[in-house]
């Protein structure tokens, strides 16, 4: 071999499950034709991620949903049952999701993502029983579990969209997991706004917006029962994930821990990570609950995620452009997080002095309808903050995913981003559920804003030094117990000259 060899891109192919002629054996590795099109084989990364994405569309997709009602459907003096709930959330995660990527490599992608969905279940169910019981310790309690259970959930979730692709395609990964996830959020809403298209009043959603909700959750933690372990899935090329192969609770308690030695740069990443969730209390509580009735909320609720799908589309295909190179990719990327923080949030400014909380509180206030005159201006901003959190998130995901393709190192990564992403958003939860004295709008509205933008100063580093065009694949392997022939190998071949030109290309 002359020089180190690129990850994915232009390596030799893998001789993964064969008859001894390189051709791919089982099920898992046959694709079907569908007209003229051929689908990837089961055990491909694009499968495996539309799966996943799935999972994700019925479990938090629909608490993206239903969260985005605001209050989670409750309204008046019933929404601290949601600030609590979703404190106790937050909380948890925040620790449970530091540790993630520990039991995620250490139980595997299935049982973490299926263990994830029933946590979602038992927290909507929570609610629709609090409609007619108000037990708030239930409430309180299916947060708490949700947390644990989310942590593990979004950790596999991130391992395998950032380790799964080849360099080349990891930001229409992470665009085509967005879309499809967000898809649930968008379907919730309008479920949520079909239930609710007559309240023009501000109530709280009905028992049916919670039963389905429920429903599909549960589909969603079955679901993830249909993926297939990580060490068998093969690239178009040939080659397989890099990852432990006889991982221990030890040594992956030791992995998180030499992952913040040998990578200590990812802690500038870390105001990133604490910012990204920072600005949905604000948006869903503050500004749909406080200034929009039940359907208009509902409304926005459904653009919003529309916008969110937008977003990762653009932004994903763009990261991906390859006439650019990557760490000038990067960098415009950086670039245009800054402008559209400053665009986006100045008209959230601008929106933001015309109301003040104790406005809100006072009886008769006006509430938007869709059909009141000025309600155009709310709604494109509405749509705005859609499209920045897909685009802020696209782009953190891509840029942890461009600095290794170690899926046990990226696990630890999404456990951190997961993590302290809870944080913050148990502290802003907790600071705008406060019963006596919560923060005026425009104190959390500023938090957002300059969360975001001082962010971005300490995360440049990153992407200015340690982002490369390429990471060779010898750097992937030092943090496993893998080598080269186990990831590379040698020898595919395919079930006809049209397969080979399916998988081969764009690969």
């Amino acid at each position: 071999m002359k020089g180190p060899m690129s990850a994915y891109t232009d390596s030799p192919a893998y001789s993964a499950p064969s008859s001894g002629h390189g051709l791919l054996e089982g099920w898992k590795y046959r694709s079907l034709r569908l007209g003229p099109f051929r689908l990837p084989w089961y055990a491909s990364p694009e499968s495996q991620l539309i799966l996943v994405s799935f999972v994700c569309f019925l479990c938090p997709g629909m608490f993206n949903a239903l969260n985005g009602l605001g209050g989670t459907g409750q309204r008046d003096e019933d929404i601290y049952a949601s600030t609590a709930a979703n404190s106790a959330l937050y909380a948890t995660f925040s620790v449970v999701g530091f540790f993630a990527g520990t039991v995620t490599n250490t139980l595997g992608i299935r049982f973490s993502l299926s263990f994830g969905g029933l946590g979602y279940c038992i927290y909507i169910s929570s609610f629709l029983c609090y409609n007619h019981t108000r037990n708030l310790g239930y409430t309180v309690f299916s947060g708490f579990l949700l947390g644990c259970c989310a942590g593990i959930l979004w950790c596999a979730q991130g391992a395998i969209m950032m380790s799964y692709p080849p360099e080349n395609r990891k930001g229409r990964y992470i665009s085509w997991f967005w879309m499809i996830f967000n898809l649930g959020a968008v379907i919730g809403s309008l479920v949520g706004l079909g239930l609710n298209i007559d309240e023009r009043g501000d109530e709280t959603v009905n028992d049916s917006t919670y039963v389905g909700f429920l429903v599909l959750t549960f589909l969603g933690a079955c679901l993830a029962w249909t993926l297939v372990d990580a060490k068998d899935v093969v690239r178009r090329d040939g080659s397989r994930i890099i990852l432990m192969k006889h991982p221990t609770w030890k040594t992956e308690i030791l992995g998180l821990w030499e992952t913040l030695r040998t990578d200590p740069y990812v802690i500038l990443l870390f105001p990133m990570f604490f910012a990204s969730n920072w600005f949905y209390t604000y948006q869903y509580n503050d500004v749909n609950a406080a200034q929009f009735n039940t359907r208009t909320g509902a409304l926005n609720n459904t653009l919003y995620w529309l916008a969110q799908m937008f977003g990762a589309l653009i932004f994903g295909f763009a990261l991906d452009y390859p006439n650019v190179r990557r760490t000038t990719r990067a960098k415009a990327a950086w670039t245009s997080l800054c402008a559209l923080t400053f665009i986006v949030w100045g008209g959230g400014y601008a929106f933001q002095r015309k109301y003040t909380r104790e406005e809100v509180a006072l009886e008769g206030h006006q509430l938007y309808d869709w059909t009141s005159s000025g309600y155009i201006g709310p709604m494109i901003l509405y749509i705005s903050y859609g499209i920045y959190d897909a685009v802020w998130q696209t782009c953190v995901y891509w840029f942890m995913g461009a600095i290794t393709n170690n899926s046990r190192k990226l696990a630890n990564f999404a456990g951190f981003y997961k993590g302290i992403q809870s944080a913050g958003a148990a502290i802003i939860w907790r600071l705008d559920g406060l019963q006596n004295s919560p923060p005026p709008y425009m104190n959390l509205f500023a938090s957002c804003w300059i969360l975001l933008s001082g962010s971005l100063v300490v995360a440049l580093p990153v992407i200015i030094l340690k982002i490369q065009d390429t990471v060779p694949v010898e750097e992937d392997l030092k943090f496993t117990d893998e080598t080269i022939e186990d990831v590379i190998g040698y020898g595919v071949t395919y079930d006809s000259p049209e397969q080979k030109m399916a998988w081969t290309k764009d690969g």
